[in-house]
């Protein structure tokens, strides 16, 4: 792991010089952004005149979990513009660029927050995707000219024709199926959830890709030689194609499409999942919980109810907002969730991340919810965009993607001075693990979707061969 590390630490440095010696204004807004990110400043909102609620919901060096979609479009924008601007020739580069980027995005702060690892990870997925379509489709203009050469130079009889046309749609075929199979990210992984969690950090750096292919040309080039070095790519990543950057454009426009229509497409849903009559029980606040509930208000009557979410009290703000729409709306004391939960039709919880095993990462307290609507026999159902799907195995269980913050939100620093309490050890954890078996449904803005499935949906998103890159 050490040398591990010592490795990525190499390739950031010299994609940093790459960047610094032909790119001064690209490297001064990566810059820009890591300082922003570092001390919580990226979402829109946290730039404003903060409100108490605000103040109180930090959670991440200043980053609301409310600002947490604008975070990942910042980033989506810093990764266009450093693509479209930059003088990279090849897939191998600029996957080289990508990795070196997530590397020292994750060390500046994006380590709590997965989303920005999220964001990287697909864009180097729809790398290859882009590299695999220029491939299929150049095997089948190769078949196509080569059976035009053989009809202009041999007369061919019926026959050979129909064997001709044969291989044409055999190629045609091929493409076909690889687009139509290719899902929401471009291309199709056949991968089973046994491959895909072996694919983990651990196992990456021993397994090596037996199409690799070694550069023998060592450019002066630092981005060339990071690229060359290893053979870590097949050959087509080293080909240089002229509308192979505009297609990785069309594929970043299609991801901030997908961020910005995100509240839209989950709050379509809203009717199908809340009837008439039920008591919704949900915790704290969520922008996207809160879109959802007043969605299906505009069909339904129901009844919601929200554990205040101590110590930062943001189920208060959230009742507050809608009640305001004309939801009939009940605070409760988090003790209170197991005692109401004979009551509740369904558990409606946001989502920090959403694991490979299809485990939830949610609010601290969430765990407890969980828990007392499994006694009780009651749906959890998350909703989430898919920009929170993490390729990551939950191997430290209710540790996972866990931060422990200051206890000065639960005790005044004056108290402590008191004998008694300076002898108690007090821990402020940040969120929860709750196991995919405790999650009935994840309802994202692509569709609703069982624990089980979750994996498949990482071979849609990510390709196994990134994961653990930046760790």
């Amino acid at each position: 792991m050490v040398y591990k590390k010592e490795l990525q630490d190499s390739k950031t440095d010299i994609v940093r010089s790459w960047l610094a010696t032909n790119h001064p204004k690209q490297i001064a807004l990566l810059d820009k952004f890591e300082m922003e990110l570092r001390l919580g400043r990226l979402s829109a909102s946290s730039k404003s005149k903060k409100s108490p609620s605000t103040q109180i919901s930090k959670n991440f060096g200043g980053v609301s979990s409310r600002d947490r979609r604008e975070v990942t479009f910042r980033t989506v924008e810093l990764l266009r513009t450093l693509i479209g601007n930059t003088k990279w020739k090849n897939a191998a580069q600029l996957m080289a660029l990508l990795k070196g980027v997530g590397t020292e995005l994750h060390a500046a702060g994006g380590g709590k927050e997965p989303a920005i690892a999220n964001i990287v990870l697909r864009v180097m997925c729809a790398v290859r995707d882009e590299v695999a379509t220029a491939e299929v489709n150049e095997q089948a203009q190769a078949s196509d000219k080569s059976g035009n050469e053989k009809k202009s130079m041999d007369p061919i009889d019926e026959e050979s024709e129909h064997n001709h046309d044969i291989a044409v749609k055999d190629v045609e075929a091929l493409a076909s199926k690889a687009k139509h199979s290719q899902g929401a990210s471009g291309i199709s992984r056949n991968l089973s959830l046994a491959s895909m969690l072996w694919a983990h950090p651990q196992h990456l750096m021993s397994s090596k890709r037996s199409d690799s292919f070694s550069s023998v040309d060592s450019s002066s080039d630092p981005l060339s030689n990071i690229s060359d070095s290893g053979g870590q790519y097949p050959a087509s990543f080293y080909v240089s194609r002229p509308q192979f950057r505009p297609a990785v454009m069309e594929a970043i426009q299609e991801i901030m499409l997908d961020l910005e229509d995100l509240h839209k497409n989950i709050d379509e849903q809203a009717s199908a999942h809340i009837h008439a009559g039920e008591v919704i029980l949900t915790y704290s606040r969520s922008k996207t919980v809160e879109s959802f509930l007043k969605a299906a208000a505009k069909k339904r009557q129901f009844q919601v109810i929200i554990c205040e979410g101590a110590p930062h009290y943001g189920g208060h703000t959230m009742a507050n907002s809608l009640a305001k729409d004309g939801i009939d709306t009940t605070v409760i004391h988090d003790s209170a969730a197991f005692a109401i939960m004979a009551r509740v039709n369904k558990v409606l919880l946001p989502a920090h991340a959403v694991l490979a095993n299809g485990g939830l990462v949610a609010p601290s307290g969430s765990h407890m919810l969980a828990l007392a609507a499994a006694h009780n026999s009651v749906p959890v159902v998350c909703l989430t965009g898919m920009f929170k799907l993490c390729p990551m195995y939950p191997h430290e269980g209710q540790d996972t993607l866990q931060e422990l913050v200051s206890p000065s939100s639960i005790i005044d620093y004056s108290e402590m001075s008191n004998q008694t309490i300076s002898k108690v050890e007090l821990l402020n954890p940040v969120h929860d693990y709750i196991k995919p078996d405790l999650v009935k449904l994840y309802v994202t803005n692509i569709g609703a979707f069982q624990p089980s499935y979750i994996y498949r949906l990482l071979a849609e998103y990510y390709s196994s061969d990134d994961w653990g890159s930046f760790d």
